[in-house]
């Protein structure tokens, strides 16, 4: 077989931004050609009415593959993203040796509705948006000399009621998004066209270590017109290339037929096991030739796992009779600034992220991910569950059914040899949002209707793949899913749970894995979701639910991985996220983005995930918590520093500090820490954890944690640029530079483009700074004690105009005389059109209306008028940035005073600057 997978084989002639492709002639015997046809496409958004005859009349602009159309739109401030069509179209000139092959286009994935045009002639269809497809395009093409094929891709992502997903927490993003292939065959081959798969299924019914027996399927084609005799040949070869088992097999193929080879080999002695500590990968080489002349036609290559594993309700996961506890994350697709066409390379990052974290487990979901996801999984030997996108809900027609089982067919045969699967998954969250809120009656037959479909794909399952596990995932709603059954169906209960984010408390995690331990004794229970979001720009050392601290994100892994660890009962713990990914109906603090990941949208970690390597990776290590976060600031301690520690910063000892929690994540036994040279002493580490408080100074801090294991020494270094506030704006022992103050806050933010470090308020003392009168805003949403999880326009930092101070009377900064400048900074926060609740805040189906207050205020600085009648919400509109900068001087040591005065309403404000000129 001659397979090329690299990208860029194809440039030969560039003309009217067509590419004129020459498909280089097989030599005989060489089987298959496999190319990417990836560059030069041209693509036009927007229908095209007159198709093929308006084509050129369109304007074309040229991109490459992979692509997508929505990698902008999807995070500016216009609600909503383009879901519509897109065309895609290119030039091939195909070589005349071919007319006497099969030729296929392969495409790894388009979302979501797909048509395929050979010179005008539509050629094939496929729908669904994460599972590859095959189209035959031999009978449509011209071989001429000279001759050009025009390829033209028509593509949708529009809802469409009979295609799931209907809704969910990501971004359905449209475009050919993967790789597409031009594959060449003798008219004599293994399928391309059994869902797209590799034509070969193996199975290992009997795998022990002593030996393992290996069956082998295959779908062979003769397009020709003549019976052939055929002889197909398999053979196991492991690492080295040695071939450990072997089989032949010569069959007649009528012309023109289809037809299926069985295949049992002689087992392997001894087998080397395949497992996370040593995924061992055979290969199993299907080639097929011709009986009389010994003709090579066509091959195809599979990775072969040896491994046997169970999941025990009571003792929780076993792979070739080891115990293992699960414990990994899930995956979006999706990258920074590439929407949802990445690159193969870099998904391949994302695999061996998971790897260094010291995980052993990857749930691919919501959807079937590139082929390199799952290939990367089985060399690096992570465990895998694979899911087909039924999310939230479903329509209750023949064509959603027909094409949710279709699209979980081409799932499980597309990735059916891979060891690293184990687990097939569907219905993810199902009833989360439940129709027919209002029609009891009805809502119970959509119920049944949800429990046909689920047995419908589990029988499905069952037949297609007996050797592997099912399962559902399904939302906090204990009762509710026992109910209509969705527990009983699969064989695994999966449950995604965000006890202490979305509803409640971090302290019912526990009991409810126990009440399901309960009340399911016999059926094994994994935690398919949990998380918090973690906006890597906001800290708090009183971090509360929803606040997007980081602090708050890594205090709960902390109780879940915890109560996780300590029950054998609960199989496998999944992280909801891996990294940050896009969801474009997400407000909050960073708008588009859900920041449940562990890392961010461009893969750096966050605190969280060092927390996971102290636990889950076996060498030694030891890393700061907080080692990205290297911009800080903080109110210089009441008390005069703190004498008997003395810190050095920028080379200069000095006394006022900031004294702030550190912590340190190591899975040895302690840990010492180590602030601008002077040793703060140590620290055992409790469950994984050294903590000291440290006493920040003014400028660059080298922090150096230090741990001894066996001997060796292990180190953590980071420096961090610290923005200290004395606590006297008067005084002389800290040089005051600027004030940056989030009203109405309990966190701080961090403006990397502006190096500004935000703190949270403070009410007025002397000397000091701070509002007078009022109180903070409260959003009317039960999650979050304070601010907004509104979408701010005009502003990447949503974070300081998301909360405020509302009915405020005055702002005072007790600063010497001088020249300053001061920007007050408003938002109105009340009203604005009616929003769709989002199904993962778990609250009403009904949209979300809320009534704009009215407010007319003045706004007085030391007694001068600067703001007359300032009405937000008629001037600026709602949830829009306001930023107002003057220059103020200040003298008679009577400090700075603004004075808001109500005219109607009350006033607000929702951040203030204050800086020296």
């Amino acid at each position: 077989m001659s397979t090329i997978n690299f990208k860029s084989l194809l440039r030969f002639l560039y003309f009217g931004c067509l590419l004129l492709l020459s498909v280089p002639v097989l030599a005989a015997g060489n089987g298959r050609l496999k190319i990417s046809v990836n560059e030069a496409w041209q693509f036009y958004k927007g229908e095209i009415p007159q198709f093929p005859a308006k084509v050129a009349a369109v304007d074309w602009e040229t991109v490459s593959l992979p692509h997508t159309w929505n990698a902008e739109d999807v995070m500016d401030d216009k609600p909503g993203y383009y879901r519509g069509v897109g065309w895609y179209r290119k030039m091939l000139h195909i070589s005349p040796s071919y007319k006497d092959k099969d030729v296929f286009l392969y495409f790894e994935g388009a979302n979501q509705e797909v048509e395929v045009y050979v010179n005008g002639q539509k050629a094939g269809e496929h729908i669904g948006g994460y599972t590859r497809f095959s189209v035959p395009i031999k009978k449509y093409l011209k071989f001429g000399k000279g001759e050009q094929n025009e390829i033209a891709v028509k593509v949708n992502n529009r809802f469409n009621e009979d295609i799931p997903t209907l809704t969910a927490d990501f971004t359905f993003f449209g475009g050919i998004y993967r790789d597409v292939y031009l594959v060449v065959t003798d008219p004599v081959h293994i399928d391309l066209t059994d869902y797209a798969s590799s034509g070969i299924y193996i199975t290992t019914p009997e795998v022990s270590k002593e030996k393992a027996t290996v069956k082998v399927a295959g779908k062979l084609v003769n397009s020709s017109p003549q019976k052939r005799r055929i002889k197909v040949v398999t053979t196991v070869k492991d690492k080295q290339g040695k071939t450990v088992t072997e089989k032949a097999t010569v069959v007649q193929l009528a012309a023109g037929t289809r037809t299926t080879i069985n295949q049992d080999l002689k087992p392997v002695k001894q087998p080397n096991l395949w497992s996370p500590e040593d995924p061992y990968l055979y290969t199993v080489a299907t080639t097929v030739y011709d009986a009389a002349t010994g003709k090579e036609l066509d091959q195809v290559l599979n990775p072969l796992g040896f491994r046997w594993f169970r999941f025990d309700p009571k003792e929780g996961f076993f792979l070739n009779d080891k115990h293992y506890k699960l414990i990994g994350a899930s995956r979006h697709q999706d990258f920074k600034g590439l929407g949802n066409a990445v690159p193969d390379a870099r998904q391949i990052q994302d695999v061996k992220l998971l790897k260094e974290m010291g995980a052993n487990f990857l749930r691919v979901a919501h959807y079937p991910q590139d082929p390199v996801i799952l290939e990367t999984c089985d060399r690096l030997g992570i465990l895998t569950a694979v899911e087909v996108p039924i999310i939230n809900r479903i329509t209750e027609s023949e064509a959603f059914a027909d094409n949710s089982k279709r699209t979980h067919l081409e799932m499980i045969r597309q990735n059916y040899n891979h060891p690293s699967v184990i687990i097939w998954a569907y219905m993810n969250e199902i009833l989360l949002r439940p129709r027919y809120k209002d029609e009891p009656e009805r809502q119970q037959v959509y119920f049944h209707n949800i429990a046909k479909l689920a047995q419908e794909i589990e029988d499905l399952t069952r037949k297609e793949d007996p050797y592997r596990y099912t399962m559902i995932p399904n939302h906090g709603a204990y009762e509710l899913y026992n109910k209509v059954g969705l527990t009983k169906i699969p064989m695994l209960v999966g449950w995604n749970l965000y006890l202490g984010w979305y509803s409640r408390s971090v302290d019912d995690f526990g009991p409810f894995l126990d009440q399901h331990h309960r009340d399911m004794p016999e059926k094994p229970v994994l935690v398919t979701e949990y998380g918090a979001d973690a906006d890597p720009r906001i800290h708090s050392f009183t971090p509360e639910r929803f606040d997007k601290s980081e602090e708050y994100a890594s205090m709960f892994h902390e109780v879940y991985l915890r109560e996780m660890m300590k029950r054998p009962f609960v199989a496998a713990g999944m992280i909801w996220n891996l990294a940050d990914f896009n969801s474009e109906t997400r407000g909050e603090t960073m708008p588009h983005i859900n920041n449940k990941g562990v890392t961010t949208l461009d893969r750096v970690p966050k605190a969280p995930y060092y927390y996971y390597q102290a636990h889950l990776r076996q060498d030694p290590f030891l890393k700061i918590a907080s080692r990205n976060w290297t911009l800080r600031g903080g109110i210089a301690d009441k008390a005069e520093g703190t004498a008997s520690i003395k810190p050095v910063a920028n080379g200069q000892a000095g006394n006022s500090v900031s004294t702030q929690p550190f912590k340190v994540y190591t899975n040895l036994s302690q840990a010492e820490l180590i602030v601008n040279g002077v040793k703060l002493g140590m620290q055992k580490a409790v469950g994984g954890v050294s903590e000291w408080q440290v006493p920040f100074a003014n400028g660059i801090n080298q922090i150096e944690a230090v741990a001894e294991d066996a001997g060796n020494l292990y180190k953590d270094f980071m420096e961090v640029d610290f923005r200290l506030v004395p606590y006297q704006l008067n005084a002389n022992d800290v040089p005051f530079e600027e004030l940056n103050i989030l009203l109405g806050s309990k966190r701080m933010f961090i403006d990397e483009l502006n190096q500004q470090v935000w703190l949270p308020d403070q009410a007025y003392r002397a000397g000091g700074w701070g509002h007078v009168g009022g109180e903070i805003f409260t959003f009317k949403s039960n999650r979050q004690s304070y601010g907004t999880d509104k979408s701010i326009f005009g502003t990447d930092n949503d974070p300081i105009y998301q909360t405020q101070q509302v009915g405020i009377e005055k702002y005072k900064a007790d600063v010497p005389d001088g020249q300053y400048e001061i920007t007050l900074h408003f938002a109105e926060l009340t009203g604005g059109e009616p929003k769709e609740a989002l199904p993962y805040n778990l609250g009403g189906t009904e949209a979300e209306e809320e009534k704009a207050e009215e407010r007319i205020f003045d706004v007085y600085v030391n007694g001068l008028l600067v703001l007359e009648d300032l009405n937000l919400a008629r001037e600026y509109g709602v949830a829009r940035a306001v930023a107002k900068k003057m220059p103020v001087t200040v003298t008679g040591s009577k400090g700075l005073e603004i004075t808001f005065e109500a005219k109607k309403g009350k006033p607000v404000l929702n951040g203030f600057q204050l800086r020296k000129l």
